[in-house]
């Protein structure tokens, strides 16, 4: 796919969109619908940008996901709602437009390639931690780009379904970024941990934050206590 230039970004105050995961999205501002007009007429992709925390603008973080536009619907009164699918990570370059909404020149960033004993081992431990942090119970799973074209038979049946697939997607996944993305945007409940994840291009580093992330989460399900074993 020929990747434009520049891209507009939506700035959102808690989004991180990893490359491979889908973001639901509803879109009702005035700015954001033309935003999502100009891409629906030209190349289809966003870039969804966590807002810098602490700031009283609305100034994106550097690092953002570009994502292609897989579904549009729009009601009768202007809004729509959206799914988006991450690409890539998307370093934001300078802005070439900030009205109505932000056009900026970006850098896409790809993961530099990763083997040997040590990342199978980390991305075995991520894996591992996943498992047990979905026997605690999660809410929901972030569906899999798969599942948004199937027609389960209720909202039971899409959980179960939902769960069983990811661990089986998850199981038999090999690169270890992509292990680190999936498992961050599904089961990280904080924001700013999320965006660390982002933000870290190298794989090792990533999974090592996503370890580090997941124990946190554990130990905040059990109350504070961590669970024996490993």
């Amino acid at each position: 796919m020929q990747l434009p230039s520049d891209v507009p970004v939506m700035t959102l105050k808690n989004a991180t969109l990893f490359p491979g995961a889908l973001l639901p999205l509803y879109i009702f501002e005035p700015r954001y619908r033309q935003m999502l007009d100009r891409a629906l007429n030209t190349h289809r992709l966003l870039a969804v940008a966590m807002k810098k925390p602490g700031r009283t603008r609305e100034t994106p973080c550097a690092m953002a996901g570009l994502g292609l536009i897989r579904v549009a619907v729009t009601q009768k009164d202007g809004t729509s709602y959206l799914i988006l699918q991450g690409l890539v990570r998307a370093r934001l370059d300078r802005a070439v437009s900030y009205r109505p909404f932000r056009i900026h020149r970006y850098r896409a960033l790809l993961d530099t390639p990763a083997s040997g004993p040590e990342i199978k081992a980390l991305t075995r431990r991520v894996q591992h931690l996943a498992r047990q942090r979905l026997s605690q119970g999660i809410p929901e799973i972030t569906p899999l780009p798969e599942l948004t074209l199937r027609e389960p038979d209720g909202p039971e049946s899409l959980a179960a379904f939902s769960l069983e697939h990811f661990l089986k997607y998850l199981a038999q996944m090999k690169d270890p970024g992509q292990v680190a993305d999936l498992v961050s945007c599904t089961m990280l409940s904080e924001a700013l941990e999320r965006q660390t994840i982002l933000e870290t291009v190298d794989p090792e580093a990533r999974l090592r934050h996503v370890i580090r992330f997941l124990l946190a989460e554990i130990r905040r399900s059990q109350g504070g206590h961590p669970q024996s074993g490993s």
